[in-house]
């Protein structure tokens, strides 16, 4: 190896190190949870620290979402759309997912903050 290599291989290493140190690649902290909501009311509240699959008949159809290493993730749901099932799994506190038709909302409260103020994708 040449000594650009090494200085490459080094840089990403560090540059790495730091987008993991920083949260940025690293699961929710400790103490998050989903709070899901059904026609703004609350349905159930769900610990990011436990997996589990949970199921949300609501009066169009269903939902269902699971928690796995500290992320919940909506994997199935019979709206038309599936935009909530499409959606990225969210482990941010002020993070959302929204099912419209169903009028679902899954919503992180406490664990890792979230220094993003616009999320583009």
């Amino acid at each position: 190896m040449k000594k650009g290599d090494i200085i490459i291989i080094a840089a990403a290493l560090v540059g790495a190190a730091v987008l993991y140190f920083s949260g940025i690649l690293s699961p929710g902290e400790e103490g998050g949870k989903a709070v899901v909501y059904v026609n703004g009311e609350v349905q159930q509240t769900i610990s990011l620290e436990k997996d589990g699959e949970y199921k949300f008949d609501v009066d169009d159809g269903y939902n269902v979402l699971v928690v796995k290493d500290g992320k919940a993730d909506m994997i199935d749901a019979d709206c038309r759309d599936k935009i909530c099932v499409n959606h990225t799994p969210i482990y941010r506190e002020n993070e959302s997912i929204t099912c419209l038709p169903h009028k679902l909302v899954v919503e992180i409260e406490g664990g890792e903050k979230n220094d993003v103020d616009v999320v583009v994708q």
